[in-house]
């Protein structure tokens, strides 16, 4: 059976959808996520397929440069500022969704940890989880 990955934004003015399955589910603990999320992380599901994604609504975006140089752009609600998703300039094709954005959150499922020398000890994920120090090569 194939799962749905549906969520959105908090007031509900952004939904998404796909039943693609992500490529990866992480922690990224570098200095951009933390700042974003105000919090020692963020969480995303990864999809290979931008196009599979249904997206309603429109979002407001800002960029960054990442810290392997790479441009990322931010997708948020411009109602409730809820962080929704974000693409990749290097990799079009693409799409990260929040875990928290999602409408179960328990689907997601983490398997890494990225940027993990950046970490602080009193955000303390899961031991078993792989960890790198800055993004693995693909």
């Amino acid at each position: 059976m194939t799962k749905t990955y549906a969520g959105g934004c908090a007031c509900g003015a952004i939904r998404y959808a796909t039943s693609s399955a992500p490529i990866v589910e992480n922690h990224c603990q570098c200095r951009d996520c933390q700042r974003r999320s105000g919090t020692g992380h963020s969480s995303h599901l990864v999809f290979p397929d931008r196009a599979e994604m249904k997206i309603d609504g429109g979002a407001a975006t800002w960029r960054v440069a990442g810290e392997g140089g790479n441009e990322k752009v931010h997708a948020f609600c411009p109602t409730c500022g809820t962080p929704v998703y974000l693409t990749f300039t290097a990799m079009p094709d693409f799409i990260a969704i929040y875990a928290a954005s999602l409408d179960d959150p328990s689907k997601f499922e983490p398997s890494t940890v990225t940027y993990n020398i950046h970490g602080f000890a009193w955000d303390s994920l899961d031991p078993s989880l792989q960890k790198f120090e800055k993004m693995p090569a693909s």
